[in-house]
């Protein structure tokens, strides 16, 4: 357990930081969930408008280092190339 008062400090700020980057993490998850969803149910124009309220979202979080720019360049890729199979 922490035991100097700049230890306890540190050990308050990463699980504040945990509990709001958790947070940030769902959020994520659930714009590209509302994608899927709307890939799953064989509606292109949600879809699109969906992925297109998803992009920034993802960028934003890779930006900020919640989730791996990779994984965000991933995830886009997959979902569009999915989008634009289901508009064809």
């Amino acid at each position: 357990m922490a035991n100097s008062p700049q230890a306890r400090k540190r050990a308050r700020q990463a699980e504040k930081r945990r509990k709001h980057n958790a947070s940030l993490r769902s959020m994520v998850r659930t714009y590209l969930k509302k994608v899927v969803n709307a890939i799953d149910a064989g509606d292109a124009a949600a879809a699109k408008a969906a992925f297109e309220q998803a992009v920034p979202v993802v960028d934003r979080m890779a930006d900020k280092g919640i989730i791996h720019k990779n994984k965000a360049a991933r995830h886009k890729s997959r979902l569009n190339a999915q989008i634009k199979a289901l508009a064809a």
